[in-house]
This record gives C-alpha cells, structure tokens and sequence, in this order.
C-alpha cells in the first residue's frame, strides 16, 4: 500500500480501496465470510468518519468524530488479525493492512489526546 503522507482523507481513503480490493479476492468458507464483512465495515468506516470529523461543527464534535476513526482503525487492526487465521494464504496481505491501521490508530490517539488538550485549556 502507498503511504500519502500526511493527506488523511486519501489515506483513510486508500486503506478502505485497499481493504475491499483484498475482501473480494478471499475466498467465502464459513470461517472467513463473517469476518470479511467486519472487515470491510471497520475498513471502509476510519474514512468515512474521517471525512465527517473535517466538516464537524464543533471542537467537542471533532474529537468525537476522530475517536471513531480511532475506534474503526483499532477494529481493523483486529479483524485483520482473525482473516490471517481465517486464511492464512493471505497472512502476508492481511498483515501489511494490519500495519496501515496500526499507524492510523496511532495518528488518530495522538490527535484525540492533542484535541482533549486543547479543549481543556480553552476551558480554563
């Protein structure tokens, strides 16, 4: 997957692509169906919530917004875990998406701690 730095939306974007692009070519056994669907709804969602966090109305709705893209990255980071065991023809594949939302997860803390920071010193 190609890093686009610091561009979140096309980022959070990618890793949606990425993550639909690789649910279609697994194979649908009993094991692995339940979880391509988790997959894809934690995948495809840290971007859609991205999206509503930049249009959010207010500081307090921001840090609610990116907390889910927090969520959402943590949940993919997860089922990435359970399709690795589902089929692990696909480990390789299911790992490097693994590291993408690790980095994201670790990007939205990090801006979920900042904003807390920030709301509390304008509190003040």
């Amino acid at each position: 997957m190609k890093h686009t730095g610091f561009d979140l939306e096309e980022r959070t974007a990618a890793l949606g692509e990425a993550v639909i692009e690789f649910c279609l070519g697994l194979p649908n056994n009993p094991a692995a169906a339940p979880v391509i669907s988790q997959l894809v709804r934690a995948g495809t969602s840290i971007g859609a919530n991205y999206c509503e966090a930049d249009d959010a109305e207010s500081k307090k709705d921001f840090r609610h917004k990116i907390a889910l893209c927090r969520k959402e990255s943590r949940e993919t980071k997860y089922w990435c875990r359970m399709i690795a065991k589902a089929v692990p023809a696909e480990k390789l594949v299911a790992r490097t998406l693994w590291q993408e939302a690790k980095e994201l997860n670790l990007i939205f803390s990090r801006i979920v701690r900042t904003t807390d920071q920030n709301l509390r010193t304008a509190a003040l």
